[in-house]
C-alpha cells in the first residue's frame, strides 16, 4: 500500500497558471512606483500594456481543465494578490499562490514574468511533474496525462530554429539568444546530435522542423530553438539543477522588476530537459494551435467554436485593437463550447 501511494505521488501531475489583472488600481499603483526609470529605459525593457491586460475569459480556462483534464491533481493559481470575483476558493483542487508565498523577498515586488516563472519550484506542495500554462492557453478537447509526461519524462519537441533579428521587437530576440548562450555552455551541438539522434530526427516531427534540424547539421554551434507556444511540461528537478549551475545569472534576472533584454526565460529549462535527453520526442504541434489576436479574428474564433485543436494559444501581441469588441467575440465563442460553470466558479 505504501509503495502504491508513493507511485501515485511520483506520477501526479499538477497545473500551474499565472494571472494578472492589469486593471487592478492597487496593482497599477504599485507598478507605477517602479516604472518611472523603466519608461526612460523602455528600449531595453518590455513594459507594453498588453503584457498585463485581462481579457475576462479565465473562467473558460478552468472550465476546460475540469472538462478535458479531470485527472489533474492540483491547480496552483499564481497571482500578485488579486483574484477573480467568481473564483471558488473552497475548491479542494485549487491552491492560491501569492508571489510573496514563493518568490524570495529580495525580488519583490516583481512585474517580470521571468522572475515569476523561474521560481516555480519553490511553490509549496507542487508536484515533481507539472505543466505550466500562461493564462492565454486554453484546453478545447480532452487531453491525457501521457500527452504531457510519459514514464516520468516530459513529452516535447526538440526543434532548432535560428534566432531572428526582429527590429520590431527590441527585447525578445535578445532573450532567445540569451537562452541559447546559456545552453551552449553545457552542451556541444554536434556531440548532442550524435548522442541522441532520435531526439532531433523523430519521424513524427512536423516536416518543416525535421528539415530545419537536418539543415542545422551544417552549423557547429546552436543558432536558436523553436519556441513552442503551448503548455510547458516541466520538472522541479530541472529548476533545482539550473539554480545550482547558474545562481548568479538567475539572481540577476530575478532582480529585474520588468522584463529586460538581458533576461533568460523559462524556455531555457524546457530546452535543458531536451538537450539532457530527459524527454520523450513527439510532434507537439498536433496538440497546439497558435493565433495572434488582431482586428480580424474570424479564423481564431472558428478555431475555438470548432475546437480545431486540443490546446489553443491566444497571443495578445498588439495593443492597437478594438479591445472591447474582440473581448466580447472571444468570450461568446468560448461560451458556445463551455457554457456551464465549473466547480471552480461560485
Amino acid at each position: 500500500m505504501l509503495e502504491r501511494k508513493r507511485n501515485l505521488t511520483n506520477n501526479a501531475i499538477d497545473f500551474v497558471i499565472t494571472w494578472v489583472n492589469g486593471n487592478d488600481p492597487e496593482w497599477r499603483k504599485e507598478k507605477s512606483l517602479y516604472s518611472g526609470d523603466a519608461i526612460s529605459n523602455s528600449f531595453e525593457l518590455d513594459i507594453r500594456e498588453e503584457r498585463y491586460r485581462d481579457w475576462d475569459n479565465l473562467q473558460y480556462w478552468f472550465r476546460g481543465v475540469e472538462k478535458f483534464a479531470p485527472w489533474v491533481r492540483k491547480i496552483h493559481f499564481v497571482t500578485w494578490g488579486h483574484l477573480p470575483k467568481w473564483l471558488n476558493l473552497d475548491n479542494p483542487k485549487l491552491h492560491i499562490v501569492n508571489h510573496k508565498d514563493y518568490i524570495p523577498k529580495t525580488f519583490l515586488p516583481t512585474f517580470n514574468s521571468h522572475t515569476i516563472e523561474l521560481n516555480f519550484h519553490r511553490i509549496s506542495g507542487l508536484s515533481e511533474h507539472f505543466v505550466y500554462f500562461n493564462d492565454d492557453i486554453f484546453l478545447l478537447q480532452k487531453v491525457e496525462p501521457g500527452e504531457f509526461f510519459k514514464g516520468g519524462k516530459p513529452v516535447d519537441m526538440l526543434a532548432l530554429q535560428p534566432d531572428v533579428a526582429n527590429a520590431d521587437d527590441q527585447v525578445m530576440p535578445y532573450i532567445y539568444l540569451n537562452n541559447a548562450m546559456v545552453l551552449a555552455k553545457y552542451f556541444d551541438k554536434r556531440e548532442n546530435m550524435k548522442k541522441q539522434p532520435e531526439a532531433y530526427f523523430h519521424i513524427g516531427y512536423p516536416l518543416q522542423y525535421f528539415i530545419y534540424n537536418i539543415l542545422e547539421t551544417a552549423f557547429p554551434r546552436f543558432t536558436g530553438f523553436y519556441t513552442v507556444h503551448g503548455p510547458s511540461p516541466l520538472k522541479k528537478k530541472t529548476y533545482e539543477t539550473l539554480w545550482k549551475m547558474e545562481p548568479e545569472l538567475l539572481n540577476e534576472v530575478c532582480s529585474h522588476k520588468f522584463r529586460e533584454k538581458s533576461d533568460i526565460s523559462q524556455y531555457v529549462l524546457r530546452e535543458y530537459q531536451k538537450l539532457s535527453g530527459d524527454f520523450i520526442p513527439r510532434n507537439i504541434q498536433k496538440l497546439n494551435g497558435y493565433y495572434e489576436i488582431s482586428n480580424e479574428n474570424e479564423t481564431l474564433l472558428q478555431a475555438i467554436k470548432g475546437q480545431k485543436k486540443k490546446i489553443l494559444c491566444l497571443n495578445d501581441a498588439n495593443c492597437n485593437v478594438d479591445f472591447e469588441k474582440i473581448e466580447g467575440e472571444i468570450r461568446k465563442s468560448f461560451d458556445q463550447i463551455l457554457p456551464e460553470k465549473s466547480s471552480f466558479e461560485i
